[in-house]
């Protein structure tokens, strides 16, 4: 299971640089050609060969995922991703492990809200071997008890820990506070109270009800010749039993009305983490490009207006950042950052009024020329490796999106124009209509920051969940 506030993560999540090479020459993007087949038992393979390095990478997609967990239960689907590598029919997770670090591989499964991926990578001369562990973990695991009690204790410890650490779980509150109940809304890990309540049975039923080749996409990627990859694939995996799976619908909510407030006391606290915004837009938006390259200039990149106003030219944070989470359905937007208690109002008020300013003034020409030669040279190494290649694809194949997501993507950032930004600028960057989440030291900030909402929420960090409260989330 994934570790809540990785270093990556966190990075992004302030706006610090991850690569940041504005000046890269704009490439002419094509996305390698792949196969695409679908076996009798439902699974769909996707094949893309890559030559040059000897490596082989897997990114299977089983499309169910936080958002199927049962109330009081959240965390089940990322518990059951979890232990698929820690014992299976044929292997221990000692054995398991050990014949992975065999072959110099890697295996890792995780959920999120809305399905769950499992990936591996290998040597291709160990393709055999590599593609019996894949397969076996996926097909066969065991859920041993002793693991299972394993992984539910160390997930508890980690969310606990987690707290310590306010940017690790300031996205976690403001998702709660912001979609509430809906499954957008609840902790895709889990939190204090539901881990406690899954049990070994539970997860075995998930995977039963869930794991099946129908609700599942395979994608490899790397050195091989794909006819005999694509024999060895229906052999190995054409034994799987069909089954029949309930999809998981996730209905789109509604975005937030007025201005509201959640403040998470941590009284040690002599920051304040902060993020605002409301519900955002879905992954396959016709507005999709023009609203990146927006949001490059205004609040998505080391360069943007957002972190020029509060990070270079006042001091108030090392990093802010904005971004666009979007997903089946509308995902949510936020701006986030960090500041000392003192300067708590000043950076927020800020923050207002860089996104104020971007209602009034729009974005230049000289601007969207920036970010579109910055979007067109910070992608290029996103879809390098066979393993970036292999998300890719399964990806787009989830959301129903194809190649012209790449294939099209510089002609479609080009064809973004002021006028086309004034527009996306009204429609999807909120202004009027704003959900604030800040954590910090609530004696220092409270009677301050009480002016941005009618309504305000408080709670205190050391209160089991996120939001709403697991008991508010049961009801």
């Amino acid at each position: 299971m994934k570790r809540i506030g990785t270093a990556v993560r966190i990075l992004a999540l302030f706006g610090l640089p991850l690569l940041i090479c504005p000046f890269a020459p704009a490439q002419s993007l094509h996305m390698p050609p792949h196969q695409k087949f679908v076996m009798r038992n439902g699974l769909t393979v996707l094949l893309l060969e890559k030559r040059g390095v000897p490596l082989i990478d897997i990114f299977a997609m089983v499309k169910t995922g936080a958002a199927a967990d049962p109330v009081g239960q959240e965390g089940l689907a990322a518990v059951t991703a979890a232990l698929l590598r820690k014992g299976t029919k044929a292997r221990t997770a000692q054995q398991f492990a050990a014949d992975l670090d065999y072959i110099g591989g890697s295996f890792e499964a995780d959920a999120s809200t809305e399905f769950t991926g499992i990936s591996a990578e290998f040597l291709t001369k160990d393709l055999a071997h590599g593609l019996d562990l894949f397969s076996d973990a996926l097909l066969h695991p065991a859920f041993p008890q002793k693991e299972t009690d394993k992984i539910l204790a160390q997930s508890l410890d980690g969310i606990k820990a987690a707290k310590d650490e306010p940017q690790s779980v300031l996205m976690l509150y403001y998702d709660g506070y912001l979609y509430g109940a809906h499954p957008y809304g609840l902790p895709p890990d889990g939190d204090e109270l539901s881990l406690q309540h899954i049990q070994r049975e539970a997860i075995a039923k998930f995977y039963e009800a869930n794991y099946a080749p129908g609700n599942t996409i395979i994608a490899i990627a790397g050195e091989f010749d794909a006819a005999e990859l694509r024999k060895k694939v229906e052999e190995i995996f054409g034994a799987w039993p069909s089954r029949t799976v309930t999809s998981v619908v996730v209905p789109a909510a509604a975005p937030a009305k007025g201005k509201r407030l959640l403040l998470i006391d941590k009284p040690d606290a002599t920051q304040t983490y902060f993020a605002f915004g409301n519900i955002g837009t879905t992954v396959n938006d016709p507005d999709r490009f023009a609203i990146r390259v927006v949001n490059t200039i205004f609040g998505g990149r080391f360069t943007s207006e957002l972190n020029e106003a509060l990070r270079v030219e006042s001091g108030y944070t090392y990093g802010i950042s904005s971004r666009f989470d979007s997903r089946k359905a509308p995902g949510p937007f936020g701006i986030y950052s960090f500041t000392k208690n003192e300067t708590t109002t000043p950076a927020i008020d800020l923050a207002l009024q860089v996104l104020q300013k971007l209602h009034t003034d729009g974005v230049t020409a000289a601007q969207l020329d920036s970010a579109k030669s910055y979007i067109k040279g910070q992608f290029p190494p996103s879809i390098e490796t066979s393993g970036q290649l292999a998300r890719r694809i399964v990806t787009d194949e989830f959301y129903g999106l194809n190649d012209d997501e790449v294939n099209q993507l510089e002609v479609r950032v080009d064809a973004v124009t002021p006028e086309i930004a004034r527009q996306v600028i009204q429609k999807h960057f909120p202004m009027d209509n704003l959900v604030f989440v800040l954590i910090g030291k609530a004696s220092a900030i409270r009677p301050a920051v009480k002016k941005y909402a009618d309504k305000v929420d408080e709670r205190s960090i050391s209160d089991p969940g996120f939001w709403p409260p697991p008991a508010a989330a049961q009801k």
